[in-house]
Formats: structure tokens, sequence, C-alpha cells
């Protein structure tokens, strides 16, 4: 089993607004934990997606336009990534998503590759976070209070994991490889 660990940058939050302006993914195997694919690429942005930035995100991600100069086009960055994985062979069999927060990532990446198009390649359909792993391992329901005791931020996770906070700013591949981090002291890797 394979997972794929993504990240993306954005220029907000809102996914009918805003852009993806960075991604990143690892590939493992999810039994030896030895990574297969490392993808990283800064992604172009047209003068109207730009001028419909939120600020905020930018202050977080610390993206320029200048960076995004040397980005490529979304229709690129698409091609580029269904080769990866077809050449490995990643499908909805075979393999999982896996983010912090699937719930943002996953609209995000389907700018880049529309899910009509991951249907067709028979791309995985679930996306796991790391949240929710850690929810299942680390909870704790304090019988006192009748209330459970878990912050599932990613900083608060690895620091429970003795972990360092990711790097600021964040980046998409900083933010594969914390999130990395955090699953292999999590969940480990069998073999």
């Amino acid at each position: 089993m394979l997972g794929v660990f993504l990240d993306t940058e954005t220029s907000g939050l809102d996914p009918f607004l805003h852009t993806p302006l960075e991604l990143a993914f690892v590939v493992v195997d999810l039994f030896s934990g030895r990574e297969l694919i490392a993808y990283q690429s800064l992604l172009q942005v047209s003068d109207e997606e730009w001028l419909a930035r939120d600020l905020a995100s930018l202050d977080v991600n610390g993206l320029t336009r200048k960076d995004l100069e040397t980005g490529v086009a979304r229709p690129q960055a698409a091609k580029e990534i269904e080769a990866l994985f077809s050449g490995y062979q990643i499908t909805n069999d075979r393999a999982f998503f896996i983010c912090q927060n699937p719930s943002f990532d996953r609209p995000f990446f389907s700018k880049i590759v529309p899910p009509y198009r991951q249907e067709a390649l028979r791309w995985p359909y679930h996306w796991l976070d790391l949240a929710s792993m850690f929810w299942a391992k680390q909870a704790v329901f304090d019988q006192r209070t009748q209330e459970f005791k878990l912050s599932v931020s990613k900083d608060v996770i690895a620091q429970t994991l003795s972990i360092p906070p990711e790097a600021r700013p964040h980046r998409a591949m900083n933010g594969v490889r914390h999130l990395l981090a955090c699953y292999e002291r999590l969940i480990g890797y069998p073999g």
C-alpha cells in the first residue's frame, strides 16, 4: 500500500475564489517507509487570480508574485503528476492520499487535476488526515470534566510526538516533510 503525503499552498482559503500556488507530495511505501517519489512545483497564476489573493494566506506561505514567475502552468503540472502516478501505478486499490487537512488540500488539488480526470485514471479517492489518526491513538477522555483533552493542530501533534514545529514560512514540501515525520512517529512502518 502506498501513501501520497500531500500539501498545497494557496492564494487564500476559498477554493472557489483562490488558487493553488504550490504543490508538493511524497509517495511512500506504507509497509517499508521507503520514499518512491518526491514532487514539488510552484504554479503560475493569472493576473486576475493574483488580484484575488488573500494577504493573510501569503503571510503564512511567504510566496510572492516573483516566486510564481518560475512556476509551471497547472495543465503542465497535471501532466507531470499523471506521468509519475502512472509510472508507480498509484490507483485507488493501491494508495491513499494523506494530508494534515484533506478538506482544504483536495479542492485545490482538484483545480490542478479535475476530479473527473482523477476518476478516469482510477486515482485514490480516500483522503486520510493526520488529525484523525492522532485522535484515534492519543485522545484522552477526562471523566471529571466529561471532555476530551486533545488538540489536533499539526504543531500540537508534533509537540506531543516530540517533533519540532514546522519551519516557517509554511511551504508545501516543508509541510509534507513535517507530515511524514509526524506520521512515522505516530503510525510507523511495519516493515
